[in-house]
């Protein structure tokens, strides 16, 4: 770790803020082919990308329609530490949080697919929210929050 060897003055100066975001979040799945069909069918997410890197290793994207900031890269757990948090990455909390702008019609259409909702839909002070899980056991919100 590099920790207290870089000084702040020897940072190049930026005569504008940076602009970062993220892209990308990975997500440990057992089989490329089984995530895809349920990320593609059962939420109706867009296949993005699906490139081979090896025999064994894709790069493989997927995100919601319309989304166009972030998207899941599906990552296959190799070994047996990766493949132990498969579907727990968080320890048990919510994960990810899918927002939407017609929370009844989602909620109803991923009922229809067989999405297991292990919370009900409720309303807080932020909008209405619902908590399901994907199929490996990952906890995610599905949020409408308030305009």
């Amino acid at each position: 770790m590099l920790r207290g060897k870089i000084k702040r003055a020897d940072l190049p100066r930026r005569h504008k803020p940076m602009k970062q975001s993220i892209v990308h979040i990975a997500l440990v799945v057992s089989d490329y082919d089984e995530a895809i069909k349920f990320y593609t069918e059962k939420l109706n997410f867009t296949l993005i990308e699906d490139t081979p890197q090896s025999e064994t290793k894709r790069w493989v994207k997927v995100a919601p329609k319309g989304s166009e900031e972030c998207c899941l890269l599906l990552a296959k757990g190799v070994g047996e530490e990766q493949r132990s948090r498969i579907g727990n990455q968080t320890g048990g909390r919510v994960f990810l949080f899918l927002k939407t702008d017609d929370f009844w019609t989602d909620y109803k259409n991923m009922q229809v697919q067989g999405i297991n909702f292990v919370r009900e839909p409720k309303t807080e002070d932020y909008g209405t929210v619902a908590v399901f899980e994907d199929l490996y056991g990952n906890l995610w919100d599905l949020v409408e929050f308030k305009k």
